[in-house]
């Protein structure tokens, strides 16, 4: 029986792991945990079989990711021989089988004792294999599960992985998928690296070309596990992570689920060796620490300077690199004593005064959360200024590229008023540090005070200061406190940057007033706090008709109308384009106007080029916009560029992790990925942070349905609609006369029927989703062309529906008219 593809809908012969047309994962091995491979799908071949004239099979060693091995004989040459088969889907795509060709000739030109020698690919007419030197031996990660190995014996077994590795970077050759259980140790201690030449089969990672590569996830580098292009520095992370597992018995990055560990590689730092296993000495820590720098550029940058340290520290010498290193871990711990040991004399206290003044963070930080200002001017009616500076604070810190993460305002107010420690927010928001602030003061003066701390493990205060301004300079001041909060976390700016913050300009103290009075009630995304907050801002373009941030908040209330049905198109789109023209062309800096310009060119005119355009200009302004990351992540789920969309969502989700619709988006973004469990997880999370988020709901519910999970999905309906007697009574009684399908036909002639009649709110779209559900495709096809005459702007997200309506010719020429993707995903 064939198998469609979940992705291109390709079919493919019973028992296929991927698809032959687009590489894409067809099954799920069970069982899999964070150190497995995909397992070839491969038959197994009966002892005695005889290959290509020469190669006769003595027995099945073992299945991996690239495929089965077998014990042979080459009775052409008289000498053992393992033979490693490739999966027959993976050489079906000739530019795959071309790559694997390539790369097999390269790997056999290798030629060192700790590389295992490839003889020389071949191929029958069913299969295709590689002949490599037959090695007795024990698996490193078999060795290690007996428990941590001997400091002597893991610099032996790492010195002469090195080596290997040192005679393949030279070739120009990278593994890739450097692991314990791909390094074998012979009964007399010499080591050999298995499958050069197999790793480096795509161009892509696990993560983000899902199916297509081999690299083991707990392995893998911060630039494998983003999908950027590596080089033989990700050899050097992994050979890292083995030499912490031999160590210490464990592996560096873990987790429960995939996601889990992906981010703990990217943003974690590993326990130190040293609190595992004390006896381990400083310097061979070091060794492991700078392999595993999250930055490839502060890494080891060659091979043979990893190799030169472990044979200096097997010899008892200690590198003058390394005791720097260990120098200043030990002032980074000492300092840290000297604030939290509990002593008071002057002594003390003049030390960790010094140490605060001269010597700064160990290291820079890269991420921040600036905490909700306390309002300390004894006038609640201020609390609007109070949050606004919150709000501009962030919004400078997140123009700072080598910031990776800048928490939003989103997932930052959740904290005002908060009890929770310094140390326990920062470990909620996985950041290193923090920012607090108070504000004295406001009228013609402003007066701010702001402090900030290194969370983790424990607090530690880096800088504090006052800042004393007219209400006029506020803009600059908030410049001004970024700039300095860059320098005393050790980041520097870029050029741009730098001018950006020293033009910073004035701002009319009242109109810039009535603006900050409009943000909140924007906020609450209800039709009277709309209406409250367009006044504010029409009042404050009274008052200075160049008040390019009240531009840009008229586009957002004319947006908001339009997205919660207030205004129709024909009224609110001309309005939301004036207004942002304007903003951008009083300031073309700011990346709210761009991220806004972007969401119109993308929902409401399906121009994606243009979309595309103005959400990359967004987050070149500001790095750390997660709304910019995340509303690009549909874009390019629209145009089925779904990989390059997984890493803008996690980020806006790094960015940004309290807020539900980087949630919901990223459970989209995994459902096209046609990664379902992971997609409910996510919906599931954004309704623990928002119980009854109705777009969540409808998607939870869709992806339920593709696990084949009927009865849990028929619940969720039950839930959404329970708020209306008259949707609910449909819903019942379509399932009583024919099941699911009968209540969903139920639900959806009820909304055609409502359609029709004034003064009820369903949208064509919604009709036509109803109507796929329930399984009548005609209909839902006639829906959807009406939701296209009408323009809905939720239409893109027709590019997740698969067959069989995809291939249905009406619904291919919607696609078409929209310039989607008809057929399968763009590749990268």
């Amino acid at each position: 029986m064939a198998i469609s593809c979940p992705k291109c809908r390709f079919e493919n012969p019973e028992g296929t792991l991927y698809c032959g047309q687009c590489g894409a994962a067809l099954k799920t091995a069970e069982g899999s945990d964070i150190t497995k491979t995909v397992v070839s799908s491969a038959e197994s071949l009966r002892k005695g079989t005889t290959l290509a004239g020469r190669y006769t099979i003595i027995e099945e060693l073992g299945r991996g990711g690239m495929g089965v091995v077998y014990k042979a004989e080459d009775t052409k040459l008289k000498r053992t021989v393992a033979l490693k088969f490739l999966p027959p889907e993976l050489t079906h795509v000739p530019e795959v089988k071309a790559r694997f060709i390539r790369e097999a000739q390269a790997a056999a030109a290798l030629d060192h004792p700790n590389i295992c020698t490839v003889h020389e690919f071949d191929e029958t007419e069913a299969t295709t294999f590689i002949s490599m030197a037959y090695v007795e031996g024990q698996s490193l990660r078999k060795k290690i599960e007996s428990g941590p190995l001997g400091m002597e014996e893991a610099i032996n077994i790492a010195t002469q992985v090195a080596e290997g590795l040192q005679e393949a970077h030279k070739k120009g050759i990278v593994h890739r998928d450097i692991k314990s259980g791909n390094i074998l140790v012979t009964d007399n201690g010499q080591v050999k690296i298995m499958d050069f030449g197999l790793a480096r089969k795509t161009e892509g990672t696990l993560l983000t070309r899902e199916g297509s590569t081999m690299g083991t996830i707990a392995y893998m580098s911060p630039e494998q596990a983003k999908g950027e292009k590596v080089d033989h520095r990700t050899d050097i992370w992994s050979f890292g992570v083995v030499l912490y597992e031999m160590l210490t018995g464990q592996l560096p990055f873990r987790g429960e689920h995939e996601q889990a560990v992906v981010y703990s590689i990217r943003k974690d730092k590993p326990e130190p060796i040293s609190n595992v296993k004390p006896e381990i000495s400083a310097s061979i820590e070091q060794v492991v620490n700078k392999a595993l720098e999250k930055n490839p550029d502060k890494r080891y940058q060659q091979i043979d300077d990893l190799l030169d340290d472990l044979k200096s520290i097997s010899a008892g010498i200690v590198p003058e690199e390394i005791r720097t290193r260990i120098k200043k871990e030990k002032l980074r711990k000492r300092k840290r004593a000297f604030l939290y040991g509990g002593a008071a004399t002057l002594v003390i206290s003049a030390v960790v005064l010094a140490l605060l003044l001269f010597t700064g963070p160990a290291e820079a930080i890269d991420s921040i959360a600036v905490l909700p200002l306390e309002n300390m001017t004894g006038d609640a009616e201020q609390q609007y200024f109070v949050d606004g500076v919150t709000d501009e604070l962030i919004g400078q810190l997140g123009q700072i590229s080598g910031l990776q993460r800048v928490i939003s305002r989103t997932s930052v107010m959740r904290y005002k008023d908060t009890e929770k420690s310094l140390p326990e927010i920062a470990q909620e928001l996985k950041v290193d540090a923090l920012v607090e602030g108070t504000v004295y003061q406001v009228g013609e003066n402003v007066s701010i005070k702001l402090q900030l701390f290194d969370a983790l493990p424990e607090e530690r205060n880096l800088w504090t200061k006052r800042y004393d301004r007219p209400k006029t300079d506020v803009l600059v001041m908030y410049a001004e406190m970024a700039r300095a909060i860059a320098d005393n976390i050790q980041v520097k700016l870029t050029a741009d940057e730098t001018s950006r913050f020293a033009d910073a300009r004035q701002v009319d103290p009242e109109s810039y007033d009535a603006y900050l009075k409009g943000l909140p009630h924007l906020n609450k995304l209800t039709p009277e706090g709309i209406k409250i907050a367009q006044q504010y801002f029409d009042l404050a373009l009274e008052i200075e008709p160049n008040n390019a941030l009240a531009h840009v908040g008229i586009s957002l209330v004319w947006m908001d109308r339009y997205q919660m049905g207030i205004a129709s198109r024909q009224e609110s789109l001309p309005l939301t384009k004036a207004a942002i023209e304007k903003a951008l062309e009083l300031d073309n800096t700011l990346a709210e106007a761009h991220w806004a310009l972007g969401a119109i060119k993308c929902w409401d005119e399906w121009d994606w080029e243009g979309a595309e355009k103005e959400f990359l200009q967004a987050y070149r302004l500001n790095p750390n916009h997660a709304g910019a990351h995340g509303a690009y992540s549909q874009l390019l789920c629209h145009v089925r560029r779904i990989n390059e969309a997984l890493p803008h969502i996690e980020l806006a989700l790094e960015l940004d992790p309290l807020n539900p619709m980087w949630h919901l988006f990223y459970g989209i973004v995994l459902s096209h990925h046609c990664r379902y469990d992971d997609a409910i997880a996510a919906y599931r999370t954004a309704l623990d942070i928002a119980p009854n988020y109705p777009i969540a709901l409808g998607n939870l519910a869709g992806a339920l349905g593709e696990k084949g999970m009927y009865n849990e999905k028929f619940a969720i309906y039950r839930r959404i609609h329970a708020d209306d007697a008259e949707l609910t009574m449909a819903l019942e009684d379509g399932f009583e006369k024919a099941g699911c399908m009968g209540a969903y036909r139920g639900l959806a002639d009820l909304k055609a029927d409502w359609y029709r009649k004034p003064g009820k709110n369903v949208a064509a779209k919604e009709i036509a989703d109803a109507y796929l559900e329930a399984g009548n495709y005609d209909l839902a096809i006639d829906w959807y062309e009406k939701a296209y005459e009408e323009h809905d702007p939720n239409l893109p997200y027709i590019s997740m529906v698969g067959n069989p309506l995809r291939s249905h010719p009406r619904f291919q020429e919607l696609l078409r008219k929209m310039n989607l993707p008809v057929g399968k995903q763009k590749e990268e």
